[in-house]
């Protein structure tokens, strides 16, 4: 039997969902006999209403509920550090939740935030139940994306241009003389897009990709290092010159594998990421990588967060950054091709 939603109750009522939520919340202005009517309706349909999506549109408690994918990935703990900070000044406290991609957790750290009563939510994870926000956003929760683009949420957002970031990564290998480039990508959407910008410059040059040298991986250092070691077993023949990893953390652990491999860098293999974050400017050798403006944008999301809190104004706006190609060891530059940035 099909769970009913707010949106059946609409339709049998002939009344918005707005309506239906003012009644199950017991707020706005209304005529009886329209609130008689939805709340029969909803007894005939049997339907439980949205516990935490009442909850949330409650009475404010200055906090913030702020849901991520795992905060040892260095941009995700760097981005809460930011969120806390910005949040404290505007007078907030923030509840982090790690979702781990698991949608069990999702929905069970939904329900935690329902209890703690938050007054909107900081979406950072992937999220693979998209109806659950959007449920969200229909019953007038302030809420706002940040890193994800994704086009089937219909909420603000705050992320960069994956894409473009993925096509520069993969330019500046193929300007050093690459043509044997591998990709190694988490499993998140903006990976994803970084994928496409990573073959849309393999195209540029007139280069057929070859989809034995990407692969996606859960990310985490350690899993970044034993994906290197079996791609470079696959083509131990014929291995690749260079690699472009989604993320930092990834691109540490092929650095590392690297070093069991007894290859050179940036001689024999060339490595670059993307974030910048601090695993990127402390490795040995230091990390190319494409930076996103991790302080700007933690605190843009903030902002635009309490702004929907504090006006009601939940009109959709979206600021994409153009990320940067930072350039330090892992990466070749030859003595004709100019850096678009380095840093030591």
């Amino acid at each position: 039997m099909m769970e009913v939603t707010i949106y059946d109750v609409a339709e049998k009522a002939g009344v918005s969902i707005a309506t239906v939520s003012k009644v199950i919340n017991n707020t706005g202005n209304m005529r009886e006999s329209t609130r008689g009517k939805v709340k029969k309706v909803m007894e005939q349909l049997n339907y439980q209403p949205n516990i935490m999506a009442s909850a949330l549109m409650g009475k404010g408690t200055k906090t913030i509920g702020l849901l991520i994918n795992d905060i040892s990935n260095p941009i995700f703990s760097e981005l809460s550090r930011i969120i806390e900070d910005r949040s404290h000044e505007k007078g907030y406290s923030v509840i982090i939740c790690n979702t781990d991609d698991d949608v069990e957790k999702e929905l069970k750290y939904l329900e935690v935030l329902q209890n703690k009563r938050v007054d909107g939510l900081i979406v950072g994870s992937s999220f693979k139940d998209k109806s659950k926000l959007n449920e969200m956003i229909n019953l007038n929760v302030p809420l706002v994306m940040l890193t994800h683009m994704d086009e089937e949420v219909n909420a603000s957002k705050v992320a960069v241009d994956d894409y473009k970031g993925g096509f520069i990564a993969t330019e500046h290998l193929l300007e050093n003389g690459h043509r044997s480039i591998a990709i190694i990508a988490e499993l998140a959407d903006s990976s994803s897009k970084r994928i496409k910008g990573y073959l849309g410059a393999l195209e540029s040059w007139g280069i057929n990709h070859d989809p034995m040298l990407m692969k996606r991986i859960s990310a985490s250092v350690e899993n970044g290092m034993n994906q290197f070691l079996e791609l470079y077993k696959e083509h131990v023949e014929n291995p690749p010159t260079a690699v472009f990893t989604s993320n930092d953390q990834i691109a540490i652990g092929v650095l590392l594998a690297a070093k069991k491999l007894n290859l050179s860098i940036p001689t024999d293999l060339s490595v670059i990421g993307f974030d910048d974050t601090i695993l990127a400017k402390t490795a040995q050798p230091s990390l190319s990588t494409v930076a996103q403006p991790i302080a700007g944008m933690g605190k843009e999301v903030v902002d635009m967060l309490i702004d929907e809190i504090e006006t009601g104004d939940r009109s959709v706006k979206k600021i994409i950054h153009d990320p940067t190609l930072i350039i330090r060891e892992t990466t070749k530059v030859t003595s004709n091709q100019p850096c678009i940035n380095s840093d030591p």
